[in-house]
């Protein structure tokens, strides 16, 4: 039986996962990301311009509020940028789909004929087909705007939140409950830290090679893809994910590949395929080296929490295992 000293540890262990749970469950786990992203950005910013010199804590508290308040402003004003870029390549979309006619053509010599008994005939059998499955997914299609407006809401808060929690100067004493639970805070603010900042190095280096490809590489060859900008934007945020970010982004370039020549599509899939080798051993080192984690660990975790809670528990497990580890490692039970 746990003496009386270990019951605020141990409740604050329940608190935590029931909390992280909770975060599943109610689709809050974009906001909490985001919120932690802003605290821990706020945080490295106060270290790196030696906040701690300053003397007084108003002047300390002043210059964290203008830091806080220019972290949001920039994540919004970048947020925005993106789906401005985004909105101005939808000019693109057209000639792109009526190149794919072209495609489909191709294509279709090309196939064997069991597979293209199955294809529709001609792009108008391919937007007839596209229009009877959006009629079948009326509401669901209906429901993302709205689901869309409520999360941009959700993490606007959770943004200013974490950038309040970041403007503390001085920790006051605390109960033993609420000490358990600050430490099991910390140690998942860690994880999150030592799990984003190596990934956003891993999507910065797959988002450059790219770059590289589709804006220096491709045009070389007489061939430009639309949706460049649109590509690379999400070759990066895609990347934020471990092991399936690079197989989501690599779908996309090569779907827009096929847009322009099944020829295209292949040389692609083989530049991405290559790069992303290459990148493996730099990913295990990086992430390795951060939570002390194999890949086939994390994808196991990402496949778990995917099967039970859908996308949200993809983005959430890298966070969620890496936590899970350090707690276990802190109890000595690993």
């Amino acid at each position: 039986m746990p003496q009386r000293s270990e019951f605020p540890k141990l409740a604050s262990y329940i608190l935590a996962g029931l909390a992280l749970y909770c975060a599943l469950k109610f689709s809050l786990v974009a906001p909490i990301l985001m919120g932690l992203l802003v605290f821990e950005l706020v945080r490295l910013a106060s270290t790196i311009s030696h906040l701690n010199r300053l003397a007084g804590d108003k002047a300390r508290l002043v210059a964290l509020v203008l830091i806080a308040a220019t972290i949001v402003a920039i994540l919004s004003i970048f947020a925005g940028g993106i789906y401005s870029v985004s909105a101005r390549e939808v000019h693109s979309v057209p000639a792109m789909l009526k190149q794919l006619e072209t495609i489909n053509v191709s294509l279709r010599q090309d196939l064997p004929p069991w597979i293209v008994s199955r294809l529709p005939d001609n792009m108008e059998g391919w937007r007839i087909a596209i229009n009877e499955w959006a009629s079948g997914h009326i509401v669901e299609l209906q429901g993302i705007g709205t689901q869309a407006g409520h999360v941009l809401a959700q993490i606007l808060i959770a943004m200013v939140i974490g950038a309040m929690i970041s403007l503390r100067l001085h920790p006051q004493p605390q109960a033993p409950l609420a000490a358990a639970l600050q430490a099991r805070c910390r140690c998942f603010s860690a994880a999150f830290r030592n799990i984003v900042f190596a990934q956003i190095r891993i999507s910065a280096l797959n988002t450059f090679f790219t770059v590289c490809y589709l804006s220096l590489l491709l045009p070389a060859f007489g061939y430009s893809l639309p949706l460049v900008k649109s590509l690379i934007a999400f070759t990066f945020f895609a990347g934020l994910l471990p092991v399936v970010g690079n197989l989501i982004s690599n779908t996309a370039i090569v779907l827009v590949s096929l847009s322009v020549a099944p020829g295209v599509a292949a040389s692609s899939l083989l530049y991405l395929v290559i790069i992303h080798k290459l990148e493996y051993f730099l990913n295990a080192r990086i992430i390795g080296g951060r939570i002390a984690a194999r890949a086939w660990e994390l994808l196991l975790a990402m496949l778990v929490l995917e099967a039970i809670f859908g996308l949200q528990g993809v983005v959430a497990a890298p966070v969620f295992y890496a936590y899970l580890k350090d707690e276990l490692k802190a109890a000595r039970l690993i």
